[in-house]
């Protein structure tokens, strides 16, 4: 399977952190180093979708080389937590959705 037939190997959540009213940097993050973030086609900065086991969220993408390959941390996302095997899947924002209703 290719990063264009949607390949989005597993990551492991190694830290998960909840912000608090006030805190400095809140809101739905998860972060992986650059090799991982690489191979999925992915840039700092950018919506992407992290799938948990329980539901999928859309969160911003951002850089962190002190984790390995295969790791990944969040904030603020729902549906996840330690030790948790999630998928990080780039958004697709400029395709149309299709109407199924037709």
């Amino acid at each position: 399977m290719t990063r264009d037939d949607g390949y989005t190997p597993p990551l492991q959540v190694v830290r998960f952190t909840g912000s608090r009213r006030g805190d400095p940097d809140r809101g739905p993050v998860v972060m992986m180093n650059t090799d991982e973030a690489r191979l999925r086609l992915l840039q700092s900065g950018e919506l992407v979708w992290v799938y948990g086991p329980r539901r999928h969220e859309l969160v911003e993408l951002r850089i962190d080389d002190t984790l390995r390959r295969g790791e990944t941390a969040l904030r603020d996302v729902a549906g996840a937590t330690l030790t948790e095997i999630v998928r990080v899947v780039k958004a697709d924002m400029d395709t149309p959705r299709r109407n199924n209703l037709a």
